[in-house]
């Protein structure tokens, strides 16, 4: 089976999570991933959570998306550093060279892409930064979130504007990052020429602002926090049952009448509400309707009725329950760990890739840190003797 990206080498001096993700997911793809850390400090995410028995710099949270990759130590603040990356540049024939460093730290690290693209002019260089390389501020998810609009839009109606239950920020740049990549690649692959990458995550974040943005600046409307409802459809919303809730959206008035042919829902079959317009201009006595006629119902009993006029409805599910999905099951990633036989269930993929089909489903357990030291830098014919030497010196 074809695996496009299995000749791939990616060097990635990585931290946190938005470029962890992303060659998170080169893995899934095959590429050979190895992940650059200081060799004092290393990934500050490998501290997060609770940690694996008897292992350091292994805890929970860094396991959820760093399964697959190789992991090395190396200090480019020494000038031994930055010339053992250029022999890794050239040696291992890198592809890619990634960082999630602060743009400043760029010159300094000799890891700008003036600096690396002399070392190899193919080399694909990809720097993800808060703002862009114009403007190095310091930035959390979090932090893009209240920024960028979307802490705004989310919470209760006149409520206190909340976070997203995800890092939309830090993944949705990843994402960004992984497109623009594969187009470098692609055009790398007809010209022979390398390219340099930078990608903001602010930018990033703002791009999915497209209703907002357009209605906001172009017609002056106020778009905010709404809670389960939508703007713009109703029904839409969470509605509760007997034992649970349902979350049901409406999208057009042909499946409103579809629900109001429904028995239990005939009471809101009124020539008002045959348009969807009418719908949203008196919602929240259309949803007070609702929730008293959901609640006498159980939540698989009222699935089962909106399912069956095929409208789109869903009970709220736990992560646990999300885990059971018959569609999510078995698209499930695994890895285990050779030392402590400790199993990890990991998200899958946004879709199946050759490479994981091929090793079904599984990756190598993530890699501790500095695990693979004599494995790469031994490639560029440096033995036990001499890493020691260099590790003495602060070196690896």
């Amino acid at each position: 089976m074809m695996q496009p990206l299995s000749e791939l080498t990616v060097l990635s001096l990585e931290q946190a999570t938005v470029l962890p993700y992303l060659t998170y997911r080169l893995a899934q793809d095959g590429a050979r991933v190895i992940r650059l850390e200081h060799p004092v400090y290393g990934d500050p995410n490998r501290l997060v959570g609770e940690p694996l028995p008897g292992q350091e710099r292994m805890n929970r949270y860094f396991l959820c998306i760093n399964a697959g990759k190789k992991a090395i130590t190396l200090n480019l603040a020494d000038p031994r550093g930055q010339e053992l990356l250029a022999r890794l540049i050239t040696e291992l024939k890198v592809d890619v060279f990634a960082t999630n460093q602060l743009p400043t730290s760029y010159q300094k690290l000799g890891i700008s892409y003036e600096q690396l693209c002399k070392v190899k002019p193919d080399l694909v260089w990809l720097g993800v930064s808060g703002f862009g390389p114009d403007h190095p501020e310091p930035a959390y998810d979090p932090i893009l979130q209240a920024r960028g609009g979307l802490m705004e839009l989310t919470g209760p109606p006149g409520g206190e504007p909340q976070v997203l239950g995800i890092p939309l920020p830090d993944m949705g740049a990843s994402e960004h990052a992984y497109g623009l990549l594969m187009k470098a690649l692609y055009q790398r692959s007809r010209t022979g020429q390398g390219a340099a990458l930078n990608v903001s995550m602010f930018a990033s974040t703002l791009s999915w602002l497209t209703v907002p943005i357009t209605l906001t600046g172009s017609f002056g409307e106020t778009i905010t926090r709404r809670g389960n409802t939508h703007q713009f459809f109703a029904p839409v919303s969470v509605y509760p049952t007997r034992d649970g809730f349902v979350y049901l959206a409406v999208g057009n008035d042909r499946q409103f009448k579809a629900l109001v042919g429904l028995p239990e829902f005939a009471s809101l079959d009124q020539p008002e509400y045959a348009k969807n317009l009418g719908r949203i201009h008196d919602v929240e006595t259309l949803n007070r309707d609702m929730t008293a006629i959901t609640k006498t119902m159980g939540s698989d009993e009222l699935l089962q009725k909106l399912l069956a006029i095929r409208l789109p409805a869903s009970k709220i599910q736990t992560i646990a329950e999300v885990l059971e999905d018959p569609l999510v099951k078995p698209s499930l990633l695994r890895s285990k760990d050779p030392v402590t036989g400790t199993s990890l269930v990991l998200a899958p993929p946004p879709h199946p890739t050759p490479y994981l089909e091929a090793n079904g489903n599984t990756l190598d357990f993530p890699p501790r840190f500095g695990q693979h030291n004599a494995e790469v830098f031994g490639g560029l014919g440096l033995d036990g003797a001499a890493l020691k030497d260099l590790a003495r010196a602060g070196v690896v």
